[in-house]
């Protein structure tokens, strides 16, 4: 498969923030257990948890890392779904996948502080994305995950510059993109994909045109998104 045919199931999952992760069930062996997780996506594109030594999906990734985790749209018939299979793995709090998942789930920081919870993220090794009808695609996990870019270590930057000089800027997205006029907004995370914000608490999530992969071709595609908002000459964040 190809890099483009694992994009649609990428970009379904940073939209999404919940799935069903399926582990290796340690109290009924041979049995699939699944459970219900928020989850992100770090900036590459690889699923980040945060959860309890004391739930069973956790105590089953100890003996058995190998896991699924899959997403769908409201509509689990004709909406759009995806399965990613492949291995757990523990992370540290400081770790940049674990900043973008309270980023995202800002209330998340009060359970973070518990001793047995923990970040964790899935290593893929292989997806299944389905589109809808006749759009049922398998693909290799490197053609999931992004390639580290420049943009990820300017990352904070640009949220920190679009929340403290483009405020603005960031009600009009959410006006043209999903009908709403927030009245508090904050980028919270910035990728190759797209970006997010929450607007009154609420995470939205943008897509980019194409893969933006250094601060400046972030900047021309947050500026080509703002004439789009205004329906002309833009902000220039």
């Amino acid at each position: 498969m190809s890099v483009e045919a694992a994009l649609p199931g990428r970009l379904l999952m940073r939209q999404l923030r919940t799935g069903v992760i399926a582990t290796h069930s340690i109290r009924f062996p041979g049995y699939p257990y699944g459970s219900a997780v928020p989850y992100s996506l770090d900036a590459r594109g690889r699923p980040i948890l945060l959860i309890s030594q004391l739930a069973a999906h956790t105590q089953n990734i100890g003996e058995n890392p190998r896991a699924s985790l899959t997403a769908h749209q409201t509509d689990v018939v004709t909406g759009s779904r995806i399965t990613l299979l492949g291995e757990v793995v523990r992370i540290e709090r400081n770790d940049p996948g674990a900043l973008r998942y309270l980023a995202l789930f800002p209330d998340a920081a009060a359970y973070a502080g518990f001793g047995d919870f923990g970040f964790f993220r899935l290593e893929p090794t292989a997806g299944h994305y389905i589109g809808g009808f006749g759009d049922i695609r398998w693909f290799d996990a490197r053609d999931f995950i992004l390639p580290a870019c420049a943009l990820d270590d300017h990352e904070s930057d640009i949220v920190s510059h679009m929340n403290h000089d483009h405020a603005r800027a960031l009600i009009e997205y959410c006006h043209h993109r999903f009908g709403i006029t927030p009245r508090e907004t904050q980028m919270v995370t910035i990728d190759a994909d797209g970006f997010d914000v929450l607007a009154d608490g609420q995470a939205l999530r943008f897509e980019f045109s194409a893969l933006v992969t250094d601060p400046d071709s972030a900047r021309r595609e947050l500026i080509r998104l703002s004439r789009q908002a205004r329906g002309g000459a833009g902000d220039r964040p």
